[in-house]
């Protein structure tokens, strides 16, 4: 067989494998949305938040990519045409009125190019939604805690060890009790944090904010149709175990949802709340 042929099925090789490869972590992102080997970008965007973060992303590396090959340019052509040998008695000319107000004008209308989908998306997030539910997120050195306030429900959620992982579970990702929310709705979320700084970060859905002492933020989320699990993790340094603080986000169809709020009311129902008619205070006597 000759050269060239050889050469041919090598190529047909290489094009089968890396596009079953594709559709392999094609199919993987059908079910859960999570860092792979060998990824480029960003995560697929999940929800209107997420949607616009990849957008204004996308714009921006277009952006600077310009930018980069430009600046390049000029310094090539910079040192091909100044070089020494070619300009033994160099100019001494030290102003140009055009190229001063084109390097200050040109910027100026960059940045407006930019900030007009920077504000629309950091107005999108800081409006005020009509909540579906409202969560409670606590972090914990070194696991979160989730908190139904509506149902009276409350669990702790930790990463699986290594050891007892079981088929087709992820390392480092999957923990006991996920976070589980119904599909097509938007979701109101109160972090709070239990003893130092952590960070409710979960990239495909776009949601990331701190969890501070004596604090209480607010972020909201997106939830879009579909059941799939999506992961994240503690992205602020916060300890020795800040490595193996995953979020696991379980999107359940809203029949699944209610089946599981059914069986969770049960199993993590909270403890009764005294009112104030029920406490009693201690009485001190010297």
């Amino acid at each position: 067989m000759s050269n060239f042929w050889i050469l041919k099925i090598r190529n047909l090789n290489y094009f089968f494998f890396f596009t079953l490869s594709g559709l392999l972590l094609t199919s993987k992102n059908l079910f859960a949305s999570e860092p792979l080997p060998w990824q480029l970008g960003l995560q697929p965007p999940s929800g209107s938040i997420a949607t616009m973060a990849n957008d204004l992303h996308n714009l921006l590396l277009v952006i600077i990519t310009f930018i980069s090959l430009f600046v390049l340019f000029l310094l090539i052509y910079v040192c091909v045409k100044f070089r020494a040998d070619k300009n033994p008695n160099p100019s001494k000319r030290t102003h140009n009125s055009i190229l001063e107000v084109l390097w200050t004008v040109i910027p100026v209308l960059i940045l407006v190019v930019i900030a007009v989908p920077s504000f629309r998306l950091l107005y999108y997030l800081d409006k005020q939604i009509e909540p579906d539910m409202t969560i409670k997120v606590t972090g914990i050195q070194w696991y979160w805690n989730y908190e139904y306030p509506d149902q009276n429900i409350s669990f702790d959620s930790y990463m699986i060890a290594v050891e007892d992982l079981k088929p087709g579970q992820k390392r480092l990702l999957d923990v006991d009790n996920p976070l589980v929310l119904p599909e097509g709705s938007k979701v109101k979320v109160l972090i709070a944090g239990n003893d130092v700084m952590h960070s409710f970060f979960v990239p495909s859905l776009a949601v990331q904010e701190y969890s501070v002492p004596g604090r209480l933020n607010e972020v909201w989320m997106d939830i879009p149709m579909g059941e799939k699990t999506y992961y994240g993790q503690c992205n602020q340094i916060c300890g020795i175990n800040h490595a193996y603080m995953p979020v696991a986000i379980r999107v359940l169809s809203k029949k699944n949802y209610e089946s599981w709020l059914k069986n969770a009311k049960i199993e993590f129902a909270k403890g009764d709340i005294l009112n104030r008619n029920q406490i009693i205070l201690a009485e001190v006597k010297n």
